[in-house]
């Protein structure tokens, strides 16, 4: 276990290539959050190979900060979310209900962050593998917002609280669902035992990694290889683990050999 001390912002910054402002201002958390989703890849590498997930927040810089890792959600929120609140945001933590079609929804288990600056409020979420946030979000409902070439809105539900959902051509994808409930360290601690263990969840039953681009998005699943830029869809099978391993060091700088031994 590191000690307290050695949980560091400035080491944080330089992990995410970030040189900006440090004050409690909306640019500040727009700028962090950009920083963060563009370089540091969502990943379920450890939860593939059976290794426990430790959500502590010394153990969490460990893993992203210093051994430059990625994570899934409880990981890059749960840092997220220590690194703000030492900086001095108002942060109040949130488990959402994933959902594919909008009627379906699922357990609480997708940690994001509610960020309240001066009068105005915003969701954070540096950790949705799946058409994620690139920036917070303003927490207003009905109304289109930008982030590079994608764009998102928030309905409002009177049983589900807070819909997001994600622009694609004419249509609207659904994303997730989550209202403004403070949750605590323990139930996350339920959430992603269940996420990392149920033998029916996605994260134990594929290895992948993705990571959002401000054009489009790289993903890489033990099948496939996947680019989207602006619409446009490349997609390549992988023939071997051999392939993964090489992709995985050349686009997201992770080397499986290092990630099995750890």
């Amino acid at each position: 276990m590191m000690s307290e001390v050695s949980f560091k912002i400035s080491n944080y910054l330089k992990r995410i290539k970030y040189e900006g402002k440090t004050d409690v201002s909306y640019e500040t958390l727009r700028d962090l959050h950009v920083a963060h989703t563009l370089n540091v890849p969502f990943e379920n590498l450890d939860v593939y190979y059976g290794k426990p997930i430790l959500l502590d927040k010394e153990v969490l810089f460990e893993k992203i900060v210093e051994n430059k890792r990625g994570g899934y959600c409880f990981e890059m929120n749960g840092l997220f979310s220590f690194v703000l609140q030492e900086m001095g945001f108002k942060v109040r933590n949130l488990l959402a209900r994933v959902t594919r079609d909008g009627k379906t929804y699922f357990a609480k288990t997708h940690q994001v962050l509610m960020v309240e600056i001066d009068d105005k409020r915003y969701l954070a979420d540096v950790g949705f593998g799946m058409d994620g946030l690139t920036a917070p979000l303003e927490l207003v409902t009905g109304v289109d917002q930008q982030q590079f070439t994608h764009t998102y809105r928030l309905l409002e539900d009177p049983k589900l609280g807070y819909i997001l959902q994600k622009k694609s051509g004419e249509e609207y994808q659904y994303l997730y669902a989550f209202t403004l409930e403070e949750c605590s360290p323990l139930d996350y601690l339920m959430s992603n035992h269940y996420t990392a263990t149920f033998p029916e969840s996605l994260f134990v039953q594929m290895k992948f990694c993705t990571m959002p681009m401000k054009d489009g998005r790289i993903t890489l699943t033990d099948k496939h290889f996947k680019v989207m830029k602006q619409d446009q869809v490349s997609e390549t099978a992988l023939s071997s683990d051999a392939e993964f391993k090489e992709l995985l060091k050349k686009h997201f700088q992770l080397d499986l050999d290092q990630v099995k031994s750890e």
